[in-house]
């Protein structure tokens, strides 16, 4: 009966499984960059500081022997490269994208260079919670072994939720974010609050980085992104800038990216390949059903250059 039920059962248990690991990259670099253009900034760097803060967890962890200050060393990292998008996009005249743009490409070369010497040596993993010991049954277990990163993630979308409405940081940061001159009518000063922003979501994008280095796939090497970095500005648009609303597109996300791997986990030996392009169709799907010259995004920041 078990064995009957876990092949009913196996492909949705394991794009179940799947989608939460896949997911959690997603959630990060999402909220951070939802953190960002809730200032009104938009960060497409994001890649760049991704994989560099792979890079960097995977580093320190080598020569440490702990993937927690492996994490610590890739937000440092990810605000780093936030801290130097932020400065020089205060500038007049400078575009947001294009800088965006040079940084990813700056973080690739950087980690491609300084990441040759880790492709070798094996680092410690961040550790899972195994949740799935009541059951007998080993796809079950594997399918509930969820990593801390997960549950942190979901934890920090909720605060976020709450935060931006409910707080006095939240609270001016959709201020900068809707309207520049009344923000500095206030007395606030937007580049400031932008530069901290950019930072901040460096550092969560840096951890989304982290995971794929130390836990799933848990490995350090030049294709380890796939592209998640710019994927996510097209999940923060499609979430509205939600915290929350980027967590459930993380995990449609996730589900997406495990098609591939589910099937071919039951047995499926023809096609199953094809599944693997199924996050990219659903990016462009999402770019193709936002973009609009005749109405602005709902929820969108009004100083958005996204918008613009």
């Amino acid at each position: 009966m078990e064995e009957s039920g876990i092949g009913f059962w196996g492909v949705p248990l394991a794009i179940f499984a799947g989608a939460i690991r896949v997911s959690t990259p997603f959630i990060f670099v999402s909220l951070g960059e939802a953190i960002t253009e809730r200032s009104g900034r938009i960060n497409l760097g994001l890649e760049g500081t991704l994989v560099f803060g792979a890079m960097t967890a995977y580093a320190i962890a080598v020569l440490t022997g702990s993937p927690t200050l492996g994490i610590l060393a890739a937000m440092a990292a990810g605000a780093g490269f936030g801290l130097i998008h932020g400065w020089i996009c205060k500038f007049p005249k400078v575009n947001d994208i294009a800088i965006g743009i040079a940084m990813m490409q700056f973080g690739l070369g950087m980690a491609f260079f300084l990441g040759k010497p880790f492709i070798q040596p094996v680092a410690p993993k961040l550790p899972s919670i195994p949740l799935g010991g009541w059951s007998g049954i080993p796809q079950v277990q594997a399918a509930l072994n969820i990593n801390v990163l997960f549950f942190i993630g979901a934890a920090l979308a909720v605060f976020l939720f709450w935060a931006f409405r409910n707080t006095r940081i939240g609270l001016t940061l959709c201020v900068v974010g809707d309207s520049t001159d009344a923000a500095r009518a206030m007395g606030i000063n937007p580049d400031t609050v932008r530069l901290l922003a950019t930072a901040v979501g460096g550092a969560l994008a840096a951890i989304g980085g982290a995971y794929l280095s130390l836990y799933y796939p848990g490995s350090w090497n030049e294709g380890i992104s796939s592209g998640q970095g710019l994927m996510a500005v097209a999940l923060v648009i499609f979430a509205r800038w939600n915290p929350i609303g980027c967590f459930l597109a993380a995990l449609l996300f996730g589900g997406a990216g495990a098609l591939g791997p589910a099937l071919q986990s039951v047995g499926v030996t023809q096609g199953y390949y094809l599944f693997y392009a199924a996050p990219y169709v659903l990016t462009l799907i999402i770019l193709i059903a936002t973009s609009s010259p005749n109405r602005s995004l709902a929820g969108a920041p009004g100083a958005l250059s996204l918008t613009k």
